[in-house]
C-alpha cells in the first residue's frame, strides 16, 4: 500500500522532500544488514547472561532505606559486569548523568597532587567545571589541587603516541582520560580496536595508572565495550545506549575490582561502597531497557546513516561519511550559518512524540560555555537514544543528532527537517 497520501495530505511533506527521503533510503539499506547480526549477536549474548543470573521477578522488585540485601541491583551489576566484560560493575539510578558517573570516578581515581592525562583532546564541555580547565570552579578536581594536561589528536586524526609518551615520563599523571566520541568536536569517534590499542601502549609505559574511558553513545555498536580491552573503568549513561529508551535515570560503570571498589566508595562513603543504596520503584525498566538495547541501538544507527546521506547528497560536511564504519550512533553535520542549524533542530523538536509542540531556542544551559540548543521531545528527559539533536552555537556550526527508538521515527523526521529547509529557502531539491 503506499502511504505518500498521508505523509502529503496530513503531515503536510513536500513532496521533493518524500522523495528525497525515499531515494536516500534505497542507497543506505544495503547497509541495514550488517547493523541487524550486530544487534542479534548482542541479543544472544544478553539472553545468554539474563539465564546465567537466573533473573526473575524478585529482581524487578525495589527496596528502600540501606537497600540490603537487594537481588535485584546486586544482580545487575553481574549482568553488566559479564555483558561488557569486566571484573567488576556498578549499575545505580542514583548517577544522574553520564558526567556525574565521570565525575565520580575520577575523584575516586585521583588524589591531591595528582595530574590527570586525556589523550583525547579537551572532554565534552560539561566536564570542564569538573576538571576546572578554565577556573577552579567550587568542588572542581582542581580546587582540589589535582592537575590537568591534555595530548590533542595528531594532524591526520589518530592517537598522538609520541606525545603520550612523552606526557607519561611525569610520574604525577596516575589517570588517563579517553573520550570515545566525538563530543562536540569535529572527529571520528574511536573504535574499541583503537581503544584497546591505545590501553595497551599507555600500559607498557605505565602500568600503574588507571585508564578511565567516557563509553557515551558507543554501547553495542560493535562486537566489544573497552572493559573487555583492559580499561580500568568503562562509565556511560543508562538513558543513552544500555537503557535501550526504557531506563529512566542512571549510569554504569565496569572495569577492575580494584577501581570498582575505589569507586564504590566516592558513590556512597568510605566503609559502605557498595553495599548500601535502595530505589523502592523496582529496577524492571533497566532489565527490559538493556535487553532492548542492541535493537534500540541498531535502529538509531540506521536513522543516523540516513541523515548522513541526506546531508551529503545536500553537499554539506558530514562526520561520519554515511558509508564509514561507525562506533557509537551520532551524526554530525556541519550547516552554514547559526540559522540553518537552528531551524534544522527545530525541525527535529517538531517531530518529536512529546513536546511536538514547542519550539527550542539557544540558551544559557548550565555545564556549557556557549549558548547550546537541544531538541529532545523525549518520554525519558534528555534521553539521547531517543531522536534529540543538540549544538553549541559557535563556529563552526556542527548539530549533533543521536538517537531513534525506531529507524520510522528518524525518516518522518527527515523528511520534516526537509520541508522545513527547503520552505525556508535553505537547500534544494
Amino acid at each position: 500500500m503506499n502511504y505518500s497520501d498521508y505523509y502529503l495530505n496530513e503531515l503536510h511533506i513536500h513532496p521533493k522532500a518524500l522523495s528525497f527521503v525515499q531515494n536516500a533510503q534505497q542507497d543506505i539499506r544495503k547497509m541495514f544488514a550488517d547493523m541487524d547480526e550486530m544487534a542479534e549477536y548482542h541479543q544472544a549474548r544478553i539472553l545468554h547472561v539474563f539465564g546465567k543470573h537466573r533473573i526473575s521477578p524478585r529482581h524487578f522488585i525495589g527496596t528502600t532505606g540501606y537497600g540490603y540485601g537487594d537481588d535485584g541491583r546486586d544482580a545487575l551489576d553481574e549482568v553488566y559486569r559479564d555483558i561488557f566484560g569486566g571484573e567488576s560493575a556498578l549499575v545505580r539510578p542514583q548517577w544522574v548523568s553520564g558526567t556525574h558517573v565521570l565525575s565520580d570516578s575520577l575523584f575516586a581515581l585521583l588524589r591531591p597532587g595528582d595530574i590527570l592525562l586525556s589523550v583525547t583532546g579537551q572532554p565534552y564541555d560539561t566536564l570542564n567545571d569538573v576538571i576546572g580547565i578554565r577556573e577552579a570552579v567550587p568542588g572542581s578536581l582542581r580546587e582540589w589541587n589535582v592537575s590537568y594536561q591534555e595530548v590533542d589528536f595528531s594532524p591526520e586524526g589518530n592517537i598522538d603516541r609520541a606525545k603520550i609518551k612523552e606526557k607519561l615520563e611525569n610520574k604525577r599523571i596516575k589517570t588517563v582520560l579517553i573520550q570515545r566520541s566525538k563530543g562536540y568536536g569535529w572527529r571520528k569517534s574511536l573504535t574499541v580496536s583503537e581503544i584497546g590499542d591505545t590501553i595497551s601502549f599507555i600500559k607498557s609505559l605505565r602500568p600503574d595508572v588507571f585508564i578511565l574511558v567516557d563509553n557515551c553513545y558507543g554501547e553495542f555498536t560493535e562486537e566489544r565495550e573497552p572493559s573487555s580491552v583492559h580499561a580500568d573503568l568503562t562509565v556511560g549513561s543508562l538513558i543513552k545506549n544500555p537503557g535501550g529508551g526504557l531506563a529512566p535515570t542512571g549510569a554504569y560503570a565496569v572495569g577492575t575490582k580494584r577501581a570498582i571498589g575505589l569507586l564504590s566508595q566516592r558513590l556512597t562513603s568510605p566503609g559502605i561502597g557498595k553495599e548500601e543504596g535502595s530505589f523502592p520503584y523496582g529496577y524492571i525498566l533497566f532489565y527490559q531497557g538493556l535487553f532492548l538495547a542492541p535493537h534500540t541501538v541498531a535502529e538509531a544507527l540506521k536513522g543516523s546513516v540516513l541523515a548522513g546521506r541526506i546531508f551529503h547528497q545536500l553537499g554539506y560536511r558530514v562526520l561520519p561519511e554515511w558509508e564509514d564504519h561507525r562506533s557509537d550512533i551520532i551524526q554530525s553535520i556541519e550547516f552554514r550559518s547559526a540559522r540553518e542549524l537552528i531551524a534544522f533542530c527545530q525541525a527535529i523538536q517538531s517531530a518529536s512524540p512529546v513536546d511536538g509542540h514547542v519550539v527550542p531556542y539557544p540558551w544559557d544551559m548550565p555545564g556549557y560555555p556557549h549558548q547550546v540548543i537541544m531538541a529532545a521531545g523525549t518520554f525519558v528527559q534528555g534521553a539521547s537514544i531517543e531522536l534529540s539533536a543538540d549544538a553549541p552555537i559557535r563556529e563552526p556550526f556542527i548539530a549533533y543528532l543521536q538517537g531513534g527508538l525506531t529507524y520510522a521515527h528518524v525518516k518522518l523526521a527527515m523528511m520534516k527537517v526537509l520541508t522545513r529547509m527547503y520552505g525556508e529557502g535553505f537547500i534544494q531539491l
